[in-house]
């Protein structure tokens, strides 16, 4: 990843890499799958670390705790935005790679987390959103 705000996932992905022999460095480069990253940022890995007594960097988590954040953070196919965000009032369930889903809501665009934690979800185009951790899911 060649941007600055994602040490922390490239970092992360190394890690179960290292650890588990997960192979997702792999997955997500051989170009032949198609995967939808809800990449966290560096704020946001840095905010998981600030909520967890002892913790300062990834390598102080369980590597198996990393592996479940990260496929909780990827869903099969390319997404577009707009198969992401909800119309109106409408709410979207979407499934990772975790097994697990997250709700997409509208017109608040805040999803609940795999640790309790909101997002807000911004459509930047019909391709691609952002989406940042909020304090609280008060928030939005």
């Amino acid at each position: 990843i060649d941007n600055p705000d994602f040490n922390e996932l490239v970092d992360a992905l190394t890690y179960v890499d290292t650890a588990m022999n997960a192979g997702l460095v792999n997955l997500f480069l051989n170009g032949t799958d198609q995967y939808t990253v809800f990449a966290p940022t560096d704020a946001a890995f840095q905010a998981l670390y600030a909520g967890i007594p002892n913790v300062d960097e990834i390598t102080d988590l369980p590597a198996n705790v990393v592996l479940n954040v990260l496929l909780y953070h990827v869903v099969e196919g390319r997404r577009a935005a707009n198969s992401v965000v909800p119309r109106n009032n409408a709410t979207k369930n979407i499934e990772t790679l975790l097994g697990t889903n997250f709700t997409v809501v509208n017109p608040a665009f805040v999803s609940a987390d795999l640790v309790g934690l909101c997002c807000k979800i911004e459509k930047t185009s019909s391709q691609s959103c952002r989406y940042e951790y909020l304090q609280s899911c008060k928030e939005f």
